[in-house]
């Protein structure tokens, strides 16, 4: 919530990237917006020296949810300073049983574009975490959520079965079909949850505007992706728990062990050979279920370690997420949310761990 009193004018200096090729040496932040003409009266101004990007993007992350289900105000604004703090300032909240509306009245803390609540198949998720339901009942779930959120759903596509002792798919194509068309509808774009390769071809054919992990893309399904646009946010930090999950259930499932390992296993060449078909990829972290908030530059690391060029990584936290996610970079008028680095991240997307600024509406928070 605002306290009533307008953000001091800014001056950042420095190197003002625009795009992964396109820099300004300075911008202006008056009334909280971005400017590239100098204020009128310049007497009491702030300045900020750096190499300044658009505020980053966590497109997979969850506010108000911890690894048990919802969580309290006070928990939840602890996640959004997290993410804060690490430059994270658009969040793409990929699924959460809170209400997390008043957030939207905090200036000082992160903006978030909301899948309201995951959608899964009964006893085939986490617990406390998703709307539990039967196929029939998909398409009317979809509408509610639909309506709850900010222009996305999220699907839980994939999960152990236990009679399978593996991960099989949640939904049969004709409820998802029927389902995504619905959302598309009302004007909401989908997104689903997927480790395996079994249902990635129906969601795709329905219709789907994202997977969530991807890890079980192949190359039948790559070249899919890539004709029809879908996007992946392969929350790499999150994938790195695969081993330690396996460990965990081997006894029981052994083949959903065995499965989840060689997930782990091609993660860097799958996320590659997306990328190298041209399928959209977007930084996520997953965080707020097991994970801590404020991953967002260990992500893009681990995208640059999969083989994605840096700034094309860097682009998927920043420039190129935005875009997709219909929100404003550092364009004339627009919100003045930005982070100050003291090296270039071009040239080392390791600098994102340590913002020198971070600015949000106009105001420097951190």
């Amino acid at each position: 919530m605002s306290d009533g009193t307008a953000a001091p004018a800014l001056h950042v200096r420095g190197r003002v990237l625009l795009g992964p090729d396109e820099a300004v040496d300075e911008l202006w932040v008056v009334g909280g917006r971005v400017t590239y003409e100098r204020p009128a009266h310049t007497d009491d101004v702030r300045t900020v020296t750096g190499w300044a990007l658009p505020g980053l993007v966590d497109a997979h992350c969850h506010v108000g949810l911890d690894q048990h289900g919802p969580v309290d105000e006070a928990t939840s604004e602890k996640q959004a300073l997290g993410d804060r703090a690490a430059g994270a300032l658009l969040l793409r909240d990929a699924g959460s049983p809170s209400d997390t509306r008043w957030i939207d009245d905090r200036e000082d803390l992160p903006k978030i574009i909301r899948a309201g609540r995951h959608i899964a198949r009964t006893r085939r998720y986490i617990r406390n975490f998703a709307h539990e339901i039967e196929p029939d009942d998909l398409v009317a779930y979809v509408a509610r959520e639909a309506r709850r959120g900010d222009g996305w759903v999220k699907l839980v596509g994939d999960w152990i079965d236990r009679e399978e002792g593996d991960l099989t798919a949640c939904w049969p194509r004709g409820a998802v079909e029927a389902a995504i068309a619905e959302a598309h509808r009302l004007g909401a774009r989908v997104t689903a949850h997927c480790f395996a390769e079994v249902a990635l071809r129906d969601l795709v054919e329905a219709g789907i505007d994202c997977i969530e992990h991807a890890t079980g893309l192949t190359e039948d399904t790559i070249p899919l992706f890539a004709e029809r646009g879908v996007a992946i946010v392969p929350t790499l930090v999150n994938i790195a728990t695969f081993p330690r999950l396996a460990a965990g259930g081997a006894a029981k499932f052994p083949r959903w062990s065995a499965h989840m390992e060689r997930l782990h296993e091609r993660r860097y060449d799958t996320v590659r050979a997306a990328w190298d078909a041209g399928v959209p990829v977007y930084v996520g972290t997953d965080a707020g279920g097991s994970l801590a908030h404020g991953l967002v530059g260990a992500e893009v690391a681990e995208l640059v370690k999969a083989g994605i060029p840096p700034v094309d990584a860097l682009s998927a936290t920043a420039w190129g997420a935005r875009r997709w996610l219909g929100r404003p970079v550092l364009e004339e008028g627009a919100p003045a949310d930005l982070v100050v680095y003291e090296e270039d991240p071009r040239a080392d997307v390791r600098v994102l761990t340590a913002p020198r600024r971070v600015v949000l509406n106009g105001r420097v928070v951190g």
